[in-house]
């Protein structure tokens, strides 16, 4: 089955990009959406199975497609990705950093070694991701870089990890974008709300109520697809977005003007209210 985009053929002709967590979800989406235009993606994760599937529904599809193994938490599996593209393709033109993953757990639940794998994935990850496609190939010849952020804008409560890590991924993605701007560098970010994606079925039947009720919050009234994520990191990757650098796309159905998402039980255990001039 053929992807349809929004956006004109043979856009990326020619062009190699690496799409990280490319196996299922956005990323998924995002290669198929590339590959559709002409580009020849890479896909990368963990689980090669899955990359093999989502290849040959690409090739299927009339695209172009690879995959390699990535392991985010590994700085040599990270260095070997952007060395095993270059050694068979030559060239890298843009790579997605949609690879990532957290879970649901109050704050006070969350203990080191998964505030660490959480933070170690997402931000660390995503830096050496950054740091390699502008060592090995970017920093002599330009590229695009497009990074995965969340609707974190009031916190996040029940994904205190996350939200932490994907607050340093903002940053650094302002702060590349200014050092690497000598070397012909855009870096970007998106900055997905509740998106209808495979994502989702990790959180488990336990949080389904929660979800439910953030979708009754979001002025939208529904989630967003994956397809609308991976259109939005396509024009961040693309000519049109020649001027942009340092920013962060929001994809939220204005959620984060307007969202309610944590139940604040009832309780009389606030401070007691301070006035100077009270007697």
């Amino acid at each position: 089955m053929p992807y349809h985009s929004i956006f004109r053929p043979d856009l990326f002709k020619d062009q190699t990009i690496i799409v990280t967590g490319g196996g299922s979800g956005i990323g998924r989406a995002a290669a198929h959406e590339l590959a559709s235009l002409g580009a020849h993606v890479v896909i990368a994760s963990r689980r090669t199975t899955k990359l093999a599937r989502i290849r040959d529904e690409i090739i299927a599809a009339g695209g172009s497609a690879s995959f390699a193994r990535l392991n985010l938490r590994e700085e040599e599996s990270i260095a070997a990705l952007f060395a095993q593209v270059l050694a068979e393709r030559g060239i890298i033109h843009g790579v997605v950093n949609n690879a990532g993953g957290q879970y649901i757990s109050p704050a006070e639940q969350i203990n080191a070694k998964g505030f660490d794998a959480v933070v170690g994935a997402n931000l660390r990850g995503t830096f050496l991701m950054c740091r390699e496609a502008y060592n090995q190939w970017m920093g002599a010849r330009g590229g695009v870089i497009v990074n995965m952020l969340m609707e974190n804008w009031r916190g996040f409560p029940g994904m205190a990890h996350s939200a932490a890590a994907r607050a340093g991924v903002e940053n650094i993605t302002k702060t590349l974008a200014v050092e690497w701007a000598k070397s012909g560098v855009r870096v970007n970010a998106v900055a997905p709300g509740l998106i209808e994606s495979s994502g989702l079925a990790h959180y488990g039947e336990a949080a389904r109520p929660l979800i439910e009720q953030v979708i009754r919050d979001i002025p939208a009234k529904r989630m967003g697809t994956e397809s609308e994520v991976a259109a939005v990191i396509t024009f961040l990757l693309s000519p049109a977005a020649a001027y942009i650098s340092g920013e962060t796309i929001k994809i939220d159905g204005a959620s984060s003007l307007w969202r309610k998402t944590w139940e604040i039980e009832a309780h009389q255990n606030w401070p007691e209210r301070f006035d100077g001039f009270e007697e």
